[in-house]
């Protein structure tokens, strides 16, 4: 992980650069056990947007990998058949990686559009292993927790900038 040169020298304001963007993610990870009474699944999975914020905002900070034992986390927690969100959230980290290295810009647009196609394959990925685990149910109930999810990724990632700013601030 990338430390700003002026923290280097301080032990405190190197974990506190390190351990924010691992900590917010799994705080929003956690979010899902908050008692909250629906018909139907509508909590976006706030974890990975989360995970897809940091991912997006410092793409030196963290390297695929990271989404392993982040995606494990994210399966005890949520209660998901072990191995989907580290199998799935990797692959939605490599698939960025792929795709930021292809345009010559980057921008905003082009971030929502990688987060939105990232939350859509894991969440359509995680139903399949849901369905093929226990034999879920219709994919129609699904629907708004993804376009929830990817209409909500900007306050995210702009949640991620004002952390970022205050775990880099001396």
């Amino acid at each position: 992980m990338a430390i700003a040169p002026d923290l280097a020298h301080t032990p405190r304001l190197r974990l506190r650069a390190w351990a924010v963007p691992v900590l917010s993610t799994l705080a929003a990870s956690a979010l899902t056990l908050l008692p909250v009474v629906a018909g139907a699944p509508v909590l976006p999975p706030l974890g990975l947007l989360m995970a897809l914020g940091w991912r997006m905002l410092r793409p030196e900070m963290w390297p695929a990998w990271v989404a392993l034992p982040l995606g494990l986390a994210d399966d005890l927690i949520g209660g998901a058949p072990l191995g989907t969100a580290m199998s799935l959230w990797t692959l939605a980290f490599l698939s960025v990686d792929l795709a930021e290295h292809r345009p010559m810009w980057r921008d905003h647009w082009l971030h929502w559009a990688l987060a939105a196609g990232c939350i859509a394959g894991v969440g359509l990925g995680t139903w399949a292993c849901e369905r093929f685990v226990a034999g879920g149910g219709d994919l129609a109930p699904l629907l708004p927790q993804l376009v929830l999810g990817a209409l909500l990724f900007p306050a995210a990632a702009r949640l991620c900038a004002r952390l970022d700013r205050w775990r880099l601030r001396a």
